[in-house]
């Protein structure tokens, strides 16, 4: 009897431990529709951007944002970011970004995303179109409210701009 007890214990370890390592078709589903999600919000601050709107561009940004860009100290703050953006805005009135690529990893939590992005960012320097690539990265976190707000986002530029 203790030698099929003990049989007993390896084989349903085994079982246990194999199941527990498989992700349950409702969690792959719940990242699946983070996932969609977090694409939806960035299309639409992407959107926000290129018709030069704040508060669209600012929407899923949280409070306390931090905001990081090759070539300048760090924004801490909505009220800090939408003010840079808004001078971005003034400053490069033909400024559009162009996505090239994107991924999204949601912790197994859900309770947390990383996106990762290139995109072309295009503007005219002395009436000539230029263009060049960046590198975006943002954390997404729920909120109380079960929404998701960027916390912090890091652009980095990849070359530089270019006559388009």
């Amino acid at each position: 009897m203790k030698v099929l007890s003990w049989r007993f214990a390896v084989v349903f370890g085994l079982i246990h431990i194999a199941t527990a390592a498989q992700p349950s078709r409702a969690s792959v589903d719940a990242k699946e529709g983070i996932e969609r999600q977090i694409k939806s919000q960035v299309a639409a601050i992407v959107a926000g951007i290129n018709a030069h709107d704040l508060a669209q561009a600012t929407q899923f940004d949280s409070d306390d944002i931090v905001s990081m860009e090759s070539g300048r100290p760090p924004s801490h703050g909505l009220a800090d970011e939408r003010a840079g953006l808004g001078q971005a805005f003034q400053y490069a009135p033909s400024w559009r970004l162009h996505l090239v690529d994107e991924s999204v990893d949601v912790a197994d939590s859900g309770e947390m995303a990383i996106y990762r992005s290139t995109y072309n960012e295009e503007s005219t320097n002395d009436g000539v179109p230029m263009t060049h690539r960046v590198n975006f990265l943002a954390e997404f976190k729920r909120q109380p409210d079960r929404s998701f707000k960027v916390v912090w986002s890091v652009v980095s530029s990849i070359e530089k701009s270019h006559r388009k």
